[in-house]
């Protein structure tokens, strides 16, 4: 088996003290020539060895005929060849001793087999010698600290970024220079930039692992496509959640025919989006669905404040601005509570016609005295119990008159409140932000995406604060039977495991079917029992409120006579003979196994809110209590639990409880589990626990 290469061994790539480019152009515009002048140009602090056996220098630096001539082993090598001379050049590599080596060319796995087989040859060529591989059919690498570009994205053409503590990692060459270039023009400083490409060797996942081990990174922003190493992948996010690192993620390929794009882009697998969603909850992972809020979202985290509730104090200048931003909190999951009753007097004592609730309208009679706007936002603070706040000045701070005094009141009336995050929404030249921003604010144009912003930022502090998950160590369990399952044994499995059933017996005669039925106690249920028939209502298999003991045995002759006349094919067992079950609520809940990331449990109320609505969440196995619960709360039709109608409100606890016991079976049949469903499931009322009533458990193979 292939081991797993330690993150340290990207060290050598991100931070190089010498870089060797193969194909060295002396065109600065060339993808070939672009390295050089962009090393040059961002003042790299290592050596430069451009290697072209046609000149003497390449770009002002004196040229090598090969790389053997380079009178150094540098740590990595800028492959800036066709596709044709990388086999040998990732030889030469190997022979030389390098550390690392950036593909630029394309033409292999992304293009059919007959590149799959070249890139398969180069990696094991590479692996052989210890040679790590960036890409092929990638943009490359840098580092703004050293100077280190290993690219030839063109949008470094007009500017170099400015080194700071965001990391940049994305499976797109040009989604990862879109975003970068984005950040600069936002003022957000970069660490450090890796595009993956076809990931014959370094993967996303192992790119975020290393990011997320590095104190100089505070941020990392993401864009995937598809992982190979779904346990990899999420041990990385993992990671960066116990660091206390907000992942920003760009996950692409929710509809069908983005995620058959992204295949094709890339190579790589997309599992379903589904599994995805579940993965971000569980590691506490931003998922962004536009470019813009990727940015904003990253430009916030920067701040390193993360609010410690939901709780949000909007003071704004107009009362329709307060409306507004109080829609789009209530959208966004941010408390907009109200001001206590003191602090109320407070400010209207300070402003007579203001406002004084939450949102806070000072109207425009706060800018004749700008100390009583320091003076109302020191007690919304002080006396609010905000963890962050909005102030909506449109654009008042962008004027020749009134800029510099607002400032200086907004400052005055935030400066003992440093750990709380303050938002503006503002409109103002460049320079105008800037000096806000170097005050410690936050700057948007539209308060909507400054909600948006914060919300990302409390459910950040949510997710690090949250208690590790604590799950005991899961061992395999004995394999499971590779042959069709009917229902009596798959719940006499699913019942060891801790999934509570009722009462039931197998009868093989109309007689047997009677005995059970008085033995139980009617009204009962009967249903067909054979492993061929799964979906067993499509055949008429289910007779429910069975009242006697004669209707019992004549519902054994005919659940018969209908899987002779639908599935004459199928083995039957015979009937299974259960109580009825009533009172409380139907859910749903099963397993399946993602091709990338293994098991994951599916829940969801019953009926339409699965069928129609498809109410439903998904977590990887396994999780514990707590995640479970949060699961449960988690779907739109969470209320309908806590009775409606005068309804008793359901025991989530012992719901929860099947949940991890349904997780922990299936992380210990990661192997030869395929699917399991239980539906129905019935969720009594409190302290009543539940039941499941029908259960399908099919093994891989099967």
């Amino acid at each position: 088996m292939q081991s797993v290469p330690s993150p340290a061994s990207l060290d050598s790539l991100f931070r190089p003290r010498s870089v060797a480019i193969l194909g060295a152009s002396d065109d600065a515009t060339r993808i070939s020539g672009r390295p050089v002048r962009y090393l040059i140009e961002g003042g790299f602090k290592g050596d430069i060895y451009p290697v072209n056996p046609n000149r003497e220098t390449v770009q002002g630096l004196k040229a090598y005929k090969s790389l053997a001539d380079c009178p150094g082993v540098p740590d990595v090598a800028i492959v800036a060849l066709p596709l044709g001379l990388t086999e040998q050049a990732i030889r030469d590599c190997v022979d030389r001793g390098v550390k690392g080596a950036v593909i630029f060319s394309a033409g292999y796995a992304e293009s059919g087999d007959d590149g799959l087989a070249v890139q398969d040859r180069i990696t094991a060529i590479a692996r052989a010698g210890g040679l790590r591989l960036l890409g092929p059919n990638c943009l490359g690498i840098f580092n703004p600290r050293i100077g280190f570009f290993g690219t030839f994205t063109q949008s470094l053409d007009r500017e170099m970024p400015k080194p700071g503590e965001l990391g940049i990692v994305s499976q797109s060459g040009a989604y990862g220079s879109h975003i970068a270039y984005l950040a600069r023009r936002r003022g957000i400083g970069i660490g450090y930039w890796i595009t993956t490409g076809n990931e014959a060797d370094i993967d996303v996942s192992e790119a975020i692992e290393w990011m997320a081990g590095r104190d100089d990174v505070k941020v990392i922003m993401a864009y995937v496509e598809g992982v190979r190493n779904g346990p990899r992948f999420r041990a990385a996010l993992e990671l960066a959640r116990r660091n206390r690192k907000p992942v920003v993620m760009m996950k692409v390929g929710r509809s069908e025919t983005g995620a058959k794009a992204a295949s094709s882009h890339t190579a790589s697998l997309a599992g379903s989006d589904a599994i995805y969603d579940a993965l971000f909850r569980q590691t506490g992972v931003y998922r962004a669905t536009t470019t813009e809020e990727q940015i904003d979202v990253a430009y916030a985290c920067m701040r390193g404040i993360l609010p410690k509730s939901n709780r949000l104090g909007v003071v704004t200048l107009s009362g329709g601005a307060g409306v507004l931003i109080c829609d789009a909190a209530e959208r966004h999951g941010l408390d907009v509570a109200p001001m206590p009753a003191a602090a109320q007097e407070k400010l209207q004592a300070l402003l007579p016609f203001a406002t004084v609730v939450n949102p806070v309208d000072t109207t425009a009679q706060a800018l004749n005295d700008m100390s009583l706007l320091a003076r109302n936002m020191e007690v919304i603070l002080e006396d609010g119990g905000y963890d962050a706040l909005i102030g909506f000045f449109t654009t008042v701070p962008n004027t020749r008159t009134l800029s510099g005094p607002l400032k200086k009141a907004i400052a005055d009336g935030c400066a003992r409140f440093g750990d709380r995050l303050i938002v503006m929404s503002m409109i103002g030249d460049p320079e105008v932000v800037a000096d806000y921003e170097a005050s410690g604010f936050l700057a948007f144009e539209d308060p909507e995406r400054a909600v948006i912003a914060i919300a990302a930022l409390v459910g950040f502090a949510r997710a690090f604060d949250a208690a590790p998950v604590q799950v005991g160590a899961v061992a395999r369990a004995e394999p499971l039977p590779a042959r069709a399952l009917a229902e009596h044994e798959a719940k006499a499995i699913l019942a060891k495991a801790g999934i509570p059933f009722l009462p039931e017996r197998l009868a093989g005669s109309a007689r047997e079917t009677g005995d059970a039925a008085a033995a139980l106690g009617f009204p009962v249920v009967l249903k067909i029992v054979s492993a061929a028939i799964e979906h067993k209502t499509e055949i008429g298999g289910v007779l429910l409120g069975i009242a006697d003991r004669a209707s019992a045995e004549a519902g054994f002759d005919e659940l018969m006579r209908r899987a002779r006349l639908h599935r004459p094919d199928a083995k039957v067992d015979g009937v299974l003979v259960a109580p009825m079950a009533k009172g409380g609520v139907e859910v749903i809940a099963g397993v399946t196994r993602d091709p990338v990331f293994g098991p994951a449990v599916m829940f969801g109320l019953g009926g339409v809110h699965v069928e129609v609505l498809r109410d439903v969440a998904f977590r990887l196995a396994p999780f514990d209590r707590d995640e479970a619960l949060r699961m449960i709360g988690s779907i739109r039709g969470r209320a309908l639990l806590d009775g409606v109608r005068g309804q008793a409100a359901s025991d989530v606890d012992a719901l929860a409880d099947l949940l991890v016991a349904l997780s922990a079976f299936a992380a210990a049949h990661p192997d030869d589990l395929e699917t399991i469903d239980l539906n129905p499931i019935l969720v009594r009322p409190v302290g009543e626990g539940i039941v499941a009533l029908d259960a399908l458990l099919v093994t891989r193979g099967t």
